[in-house]
């Protein structure tokens, strides 16, 4: 659908990522408080989070490049028929488009994704 609005709602699912080392500061007892707070339930916890973010984000994303695969294979077919069909070459152009910023946008899920687990 709106490449935007996915790309938004990635930014939002993204936020425990950013604020890994906040939620590591915040969550993990300094020396005075270790005996209050279970650290290694805690990390457990912080770990399933990111693993189910990461899995969420993942799944969307995969499924967004499937659908727009799915919709550039059928406006090349159809293109194949009506070759002089300007309309339907800008569609098949802006679903090409889309196709390319959700493989990119895998890539940066990647990276996202190192780097939180390299923090952790």
């Amino acid at each position: 659908k709106n490449f935007y609005l996915i790309q938004e709602l990635l930014r939002v699912m993204r936020t425990i990522d950013d604020r890994i080392v906040h939620e590591l500061n915040t969550t993990i007892p300094t020396a005075s408080f270790v005996g209050k707070i279970d650290a290694s339930q805690t990390c457990k916890e912080l770990y399933q989070s990111l693993m189910e973010a990461h899995t969420s984000r993942e799944r969307i994303i995969k499924n967004c490049i499937a659908q727009t695969s799915s919709v550039v294979k059928t406006l090349r077919e159809e293109r194949e028929k009506a070759q002089d069909d300007v309309a339907l070459l800008k569609q098949l152009r802006k679903e090409q488009t889309k196709l390319k910023l959700m493989q990119s946008e895998l890539n940066v899920e990647e990276v996202v994704n190192d780097r939180s687990w390299k923090v952790l």
